[in-house]
């Protein structure tokens, strides 16, 4: 027990942190009320915080992250709360801290996931000065920033210590796992109403969609700490109990796309523990999708006449994946999509700017494509794919950026997988791969890495990846 203490100091230093600060927001909201007033003690405890336990604020922010909510401070600025304000403290202490020090490991820049994330935020700048709307754009990029920087570029630094890793993926868990505990409470009783069923999880996620994909985001990890033989006794129950969480969780999400991000993540798994190189499993997946475009009208016409609409019966949700003709939530994307593409070939190279789909693709819908939550207003999300997204605002070279960032790390990790000497380091990197893997297939259906709620595990384990490249012990040959 008090080698654990020892360990997870910076783990226990965000607990007593967190209880300060709930304690503290609570006085406030009880002698003086409103979220202005509420924000001091938070700032004079996140100053102090970055200033003296820098990477112990970094796990603050993970284990607050899934209690963060929506809140407009001010007449169109809105902030995720408490972690956003956070957030950019976090960033300008880092640019501080390394402007000053000088002390930033150059080899994490080299990394080719590094380099293709510079080259990313280069281009959002570019098509920023292009955009159909450069001050939205221009604020997109911005927000960007404090997701990118702090749970990547200062988290790579500070996973140099594998136990970091560690820790940092307990912390999310922590927050995520209180979540799952509400929202599964709040599921008993409701099981007839699906509508209801896909509301359980707010505030803290705001809709079902997100919470699955968060959910299916750390399984992989889960899965791997049960048997990590750094965890044994006690620890491993636990670890155990939060793995069987998330598979509740999971399952009453009703996430179709978390549901098939989990398969597909385990298919991978298998490809890759027979041994099958990451070229071919990337020329497998180009033939599936290749078949299809070459087959796309016998298989939209079968799809289109299945007519089982989402339902709390697991057998008829699976069923309705494929529904393409009275599904709402199907029509509605394939709308999106449909839009998306209109907008992308009147700018294919530069795109309509960051950001900016939501605001403007209202008048590319067509009427005969139209679902019964379609809207004009821009308030119901984006183009619903972290593919199709980015090649609508940000053009062609948008979107090639954003698959050989996914491409290089799935690479990079199974790599680390196969040549690194340790075999913990070699487990742990497959493990947070496939997590990775997760988000990479839900992204065909949504996109969420606008939101601080996937951003900061996404990043984080993207940074755990290119660490563990950087700082493992290689064999001498490959196998």
């Amino acid at each position: 027990m008090k080698q654990w203490l020892q360990n997870n100091k910076g783990l226990l230093g965000a607990l007593a942190v967190t209880v300060a600060f709930i304690a503290a927001e609570c006085a406030v909201f009880y002698w003086k009320g409103g979220y202005l007033a509420a924000l001091a003690p938070l700032a004079l405890i996140a100053v102090w915080l970055f200033a003296v336990r820098f990477e112990t604020g970094l796990l603050l922010m993970a284990l607050l992250t899934p209690f963060a909510v929506n809140v407009a401070l001010l007449p169109g600025m809105e902030l995720s709360m408490p972690v956003e304000p956070m957030m950019i403290l976090f960033t300008l202490m880092f640019f501080f801290r390394v402007l000053v020090s000088k002390s930033y490991d150059l080899r994490l820049l080299r990394h080719p996931v590094s380099l293709l994330l510079l080259a990313t935020l280069v281009w959002w700048v570019v098509t920023s000065c292009t955009s159909r709307l450069p001050w939205v754009s221009f604020k997109y990029f911005i927000a960007r920033i404090w997701f990118v920087v702090p749970f990547f570029f200062a988290a790579a630094q500070i996973f140099r210590n594998r136990d970091r890793i560690r820790q940092f993926f307990w912390a999310y868990a922590i927050g995520l796992g209180i979540v799952i505990l509400i929202a599964t409470t709040k599921t008993l009783g409701n099981f007839s109403d699906l509508q209801t069923l896909h509301r359980v999880m707010r505030p803290f996620y705001n809709d079902h969609t997100a919470y699955g994909c968060a959910i299916a985001l750390m399984i992989p990890a889960a899965f791997y700490f049960i048997f990590s033989r750094g965890h044994s006794g006690w620890r491993r129950v636990l670890t155990l109990l939060l793995f069987a969480g998330l598979c509740v969780g999971l399952f009453f999400s009703y996430c179709r796309a978390a549901w098939l991000s989990v398969l597909g993540a385990i298919g991978v798994y298998v490809l890759v523990r027979m041994g099958m190189k990451v070229k071919w499993m990337v020329l497998l997946f180009g033939l599936g999708v290749g078949a299809f475009f070459m087959y796309q009208s016998e298989v939209l016409y079968k799809l289109g006449k299945n007519h089982q609409d989402s339902s709390y019966e697991l057998a008829d949700q699976v069923k309705s994946i494929s529904n393409i003709s009275t599904d709402a939530s199907n029509v509605e994307r394939l709308n999106r999509w449909a839009s998306a593409m209109r907008l992308w070939k009147e700018s294919p190279v530069l795109g309509t700017g960051p950001g900016t789909y939501q605001f403007i693709y209202g008048s590319y819908q067509r009427s005969y494509q139209l679902s019964t939550i379609s809207t004009n207003s821009g308030n119901l999300g984006n183009a619903h794919s972290e593919y199709i997204g980015p090649m609508t605002e940000q053009g062609l070279p948008g979107v090639i950026l954003v698959v050989a960032l996914f491409l290089t790390t799935f690479a990079t990790g199974v790599r680390v997988y196969r040549t690194a000497r340790d075999p913990e380091v070699r487990h742990m990197a497959l493990a947070f791969t496939l997590c990775l893997l997760t988000y990479y297939i839900h992204g065909v259906f949504n996109n969420f890495l606008d939101t601080d709620k996937l951003s900061v595990p996404f990043w984080a384990f993207t940074a755990a990846v290119v660490a563990l490249d950087v700082y493992s012990e290689k064999l001498k040959t490959e196998n």
